[in-house]
């Protein structure tokens, strides 16, 4: 047992000095701007470009709209893949599993070789049509994280006993569907809609070939032309993803507290 605890804490040691040390190397380096001493000149200069707050507000729009719409795909087809198409969960799960095995750059190119101007759905024909097939293909980077929390958080409740209940008191599919599903697999749809949002906001692929100002290609425009603020943004951006993993942890906290009262 000794033998065992000392192994995992040594396995532990390795991996956060293998995670922690690059953090705190770009960390130390993010403030040597000022020649001799640290300072936050690097990310003075970070917020005060204007570029920096429209990328950053463009990807957080972007990414609030992502988890609006992908939510509302996502709950209903799990609630009705688990209510009333059993037989078709294996496929369901299959395809929502295809955007980690398919390079972001296959689907984005499929996508400008279907909704190019001359397509007879011509996404790319004006600035808006790009942002909402932007939006699209976002949801589909999504989709693994999205449905698989909204499905665990779906098998925690019995959605078949809820469903007779609601229909019994008169209850239309709408009412069903946001007043009672809705609430009882919040829980899964929070932590779906951190994941999306750590995502957009660091996905470069996408937004770079659809030539759309996110904060991806920002970073990667950064990092190519400026020597300190490249480092800044790392950490800025490294922070954003942890919060939206801390946020999930949070979120699963409360779910069983909740869970354990009841």
């Amino acid at each position: 047992m000794k033998a065992n605890r000392l192994g995992a804490w040594i396995a532990i040691a390795i991996g956060a000095i293998y995670f922690v040390v690059p953090l705190i190397g770009t960390l130390e380096f993010s403030l040597r701007m000022r020649r001799g001493e640290y300072s936050l000149d690097a990310y003075r200069s970070v917020f005060a470009d204007i570029q920096f707050r429209e990328t950053f507000g463009y990807s957080m729009l972007m990414a609030v709209a992502t988890i609006i719409f992908g939510m509302l795909l996502v709950v209903p087809t799990a609630y009705w893949v688990r209510l009333r198409l059993p037989q078709v969960r294996p496929i369901i799960e299959f395809i929502t599993l295809l955007p980690l095995v398919i390079p972001a750059i296959v689907i984005v190119f499929g996508y400008l070789r279907l909704y190019n101007s001359s397509s007879w759905i011509p996404f790319t024909a004006s600035r808006e049509a790009t942002n909402a097939l932007l939006m699209f293909a976002y949801m589909t980077l999504s989709l693994p994280y999205m449905y698989r929390a909204v499905d665990t958080a779906m098998r925690a409740i019995d959605v078949a006993t809820l469903t007779e209940a609601a229909e019994s008191l008169g209850a239309k599919w709408p009412t069903i569907l946001f007043r009672c599903i809705f609430p009882n697999v919040m829980s899964g749809v929070l932590s779906g809609a951190f994941i999306t949002f750590a995502i957009v906001m660091g996905e470069f692929t996408m937004a770079a070939l659809l030539n759309r100002p996110a904060f991806g290609p920002y970073l990667q425009l950064v990092g190519a032309n400026k020597a300190y603020e490249p480092s800044a943004l790392a950490v800025i951006a490294f922070s954003i993803t942890w919060i939206s993993m801390g946020l999930i942890q949070l979120v699963s906290r409360f779910n069983r507290a909740a869970t354990a009262k009841v």
